[in-house]
């Protein structure tokens, strides 16, 4: 039994952990809510097509899902701080290059670079922070990790609008900003979670998807329908008929929903029994409120609120399925199945903008609303069907 001394000193150490990986990627949102906009815009200022801007974009994602099986066995081969500190750097000097790099197709290496490095940042960052939350307290954590971030994300594009896209302030800013991310994650190096190589290597990256399979699909609809939400949500609006100012307010609704709701939902996590079915209720009511959509989209102020806390409570997939995959599992195979949780969130991001896209071609207007709810009600049918099982085999 471990003294009220010892008790103090390791409580001391989890929270400096968590400070270290919360505040570290964090740093990284802010830099990359800067940096992606500077890219598309000065791109644009070069004459690159909408199509060619579109495309440096998408390797992006295609970048990320390939990072994802390398995570782990780059943080058992060399340590979790040594691969953060080094993923900094490669991404910090990733971003620079593009500065000095003349030619259109130097952008496609770099932009791999930038998100290999991105990605397995977030992962080991956020493996970091469910090994290190109390089991008490992990959906609190887990959404004050969301809060947090989500404010660094805002305040890159704030940040991005002070400081313009003209030389190399913008860069030299991105630069600076990033590389203050390894400060935390040094001063905790003495904290880290060692990733030791797992007994059993029969497991492949793929098996991993299913080990938890309501954690890694609620992050795969929650990708896609953030990514493809936010993609074609303008369009939306437009066919509404609201202004591009006002489906953008609509938009900052959603993300204000979002920072707002995760530490109160978090801690909701923390006192159910079984989070998956909290991930029910989420998907469930990210389910309504698609349906209501067609019928609420001619009212603003109607929107505006029915689009803060939906946007909340379908953020909450995200926060409160990674502490599910961290209540279920530990050691090697809790950092394998959170790379593979990214991976998942990779896959929702490059299937989600299709398929949104393809619903409002052949349904009109409402497909946008039809083709979220799909989403949805794919996930409500595969946590009801595994409450059920659980239920036959007590």
């Amino acid at each position: 039994m471990h003294t009220p001394h010892q008790s103090a000193a390791l409580a001391h150490t989890r929270w400096l952990a968590i400070t270290a990986a919360i505040a570290s990627i964090s740093v990284v949102g802010i830099a990359i809510g800067l940096g992606i906009p500077l890219l598309s815009v000065i791109l644009e200022s070069r004459g690159h097509s909408a199509s060619m801007i579109g495309l440096n974009t998408a390797v992006a994602g295609v970048a990320s899902i390939a990072a994802a099986p390398l995570a782990i066995p780059l943080a058992v081969r060399f340590g979790v701080v040594p691969t953060m500190l080094a993923m900094i750097l490669a991404g910090a000097s990733a971003f620079v290059g593009f500065y000095f790099a003349p030619h259109f197709w130097m952008w496609f290496p770099l932009r791999v670079t930038l998100h290999v490095a991105l990605t397995v940042l977030f992962i080991l960052s956020e493996f970091w922070i469910s090994v290190s939350a109390p089991l008490h307290r992990r959906g609190f954590v887990l959404g004050l990790y969301a809060t947090v971030l989500s404010l660094g994300f805002a305040a890159g594009p704030w940040l991005f609008s002070q400081i313009g896209s003209k030389g190399f302030l913008p860069f030299g800013v991105t630069f600076a900003v990033t590389m203050i991310a390894a400060i935390p994650v040094a001063a905790a190096w003495r904290q880290s979670p060692a990733i030791k190589r797992s007994d059993d290597e029969s497991r492949s990256f793929a098996g991993y998807i299913w080990l938890v399979p309501t954690a890694t699909a609620a992050v795969l609809v929650f990708g896609a329908v953030e990514t493809g939400g936010f993609a074609l949500f303008p369009v939306y609006g437009a066919r509404m008929g609201y202004s591009e100012s006002d489906a953008a307010l609509l938009l900052s609704m959603i993300g204000l929903g979002n920072v707002v709701m995760q530490v109160p939902l978090g801690m909701i996590s923390d006192r159910v029994r079984d989070r998956r079915q909290l991930l029910l209720g989420c998907a469930l009511t990210g389910l309504a409120g698609m349906l209501a959509l067609p019928y609420l989209a001619g009212n603003w102020y109607v929107l505006a609120v029915l689009l803060f806390f939906w946007g909340g409570v379908v953020a909450a997939l995200y926060t409160i399925g990674l502490a599910h995959l961290g209540a279920r599992l530990s050691g090697h195979e809790l950092a394998s199945a959170n790379a593979a949780f990214v991976f998942c969130y990779g896959l929702g991001m490059v299937l989600g903008p299709q398929a949104i896209g393809i619903g409002m071609d052949i349904l009109g207007d409402q497909g946008f609303a039809w083709s979220l709810a799909l989403f949805f009600a794919a996930y409500v049918a595969l946590v009801a069907w595994r409450l059920a099982a659980s239920r036959s085999r007590t």
